[in-house]
Parts: structure tokens; C-alpha cells; sequence
């Protein structure tokens, strides 16, 4: 039995990921893009649930090109904006013009959010590539890469818990 199953037998109306299974995505990720024969010269995340992917991806696609694009649609579990937005620190997206960049976020879910980061890497001229951990059928893009698919709530290991700052007032 996985570290996935094992979690989902506790709780079957939510996904749970455990850091085990995350090192694993990671690299069974990094394994699938090499098999396709994408060598990316840089790796972005979309912040913040992206941060965590990208850089284990990175480490194991030998990438040291990071950066990322900070895009806000959930705003609390089953809550979002009326559209994906693009906030600041912004990315400098004219390094990544004629690039071939590996994009990476923690979830397709309704996809918007994967879609307006690609739709604005591709506007610069960036030759793109998607990857996820999790694809759910809600999604309007499909990723090019994707570790598993669900129709469930998904906790992550990096999310779980809420914010320190949650804690001391609980």
C-alpha cells in the first residue's frame, strides 16, 4: 500500500500527500519529462503552492534556473476569486523569451490559474511546458505532465497544518 492510499483510507473524501509520496511524484515527474525528451532550460512555479514542486523537479531535472510567477485564485479551501490574479513581486519574463521553460503548480483543478501562467509565458515568446502533481477532471487545460489524477480534496503536506499565525490564535 502507498503513502497515498494509506492517507485516503483515513479520511476517503479528501487526498492526502504525505512528504514520502511528494519526493516520489517529484521524481517519477522529472523521470517522465526526460522520457518525453523536454530539457527546460528553466523551471517557474506558480506561487505558492507551486514553490514546493518546482524546486524538487529542478533538483532532479539538474535545473538551476528558477523563478516564479505568483498567482492568487484560492483564497480558503473551496473558495476563489471571480478570476485568477497576478500579483507582485513580478517574474521577468523577458529572460524567459525564446526559453524553453517547465512551469510547475501543486494542482490543475479548475486549471484557470495554469492557463493564464501559460497564455502569459507564451506571450513572451517562452516555448512551455506544464507539469502538476494532482489533475482533476474540473480542469480546463490539461498539464502536459501530471503525477495523478483525483476528483478529491487534496491535502498537501506543506499546507496542511494552516499557518503558524492560525495556530497561536486557535
Amino acid at each position: 500500500m502507498s503513502a497515498v492510499e494509506s492517507a485516503q483510507d483515513a479520511n476517503p473524501e479528501r487526498e492526502r500527500l504525505t512528504w514520502d509520496a511528494f519526493g516520489e511524484a517529484s521524481r517519477d515527474l522529472a523521470r517522465d519529462i526526460v522520457a518525453d525528451g523536454f530539457v527546460p532550460e528553466v523551471v517557474v512555479a506558480i506561487a505558492r503552492g507551486g514553490l514546493l514542486p518546482a524546486g524538487a523537479i529542478a533538483y532532479g531535472l539538474g535545473v538551476k534556473n528558477c523563478g516564479a510567477i505568483n498567482v492568487e485564485f484560492y483564497t480558503g479551501v473551496g473558495t476563489v476569486r471571480e478570476a485568477p490574479e497576478v500579483l507582485p513581486p513580478e517574474l521577468d519574463m523577458t529572460y524567459l523569451a525564446q526559453r524553453r521553460v517547465l512551469l510547475v503548480d501543486d494542482v490543475a483543478d479548475s486549471g484557470r490559474t495554469l492557463a493564464l501562467a501559460v497564455a502569459l509565458l507564451r506571450e513572451r515568446g517562452a516555448d512551455v511546458r506544464s507539469a502538476v502533481i494532482y489533475t482533476k477532471p474540473t480542469t480546463i487545460v490539461q498539464p502536459d505532465y501530471s503525477w495523478r489524477d483525483t476528483a478529491l480534496w487534496i491535502d498537501f503536506p506543506w499546507s496542511l497544518r494552516g499557518s503558524v499565525l492560525e495556530e497561536d490564535a486557535g
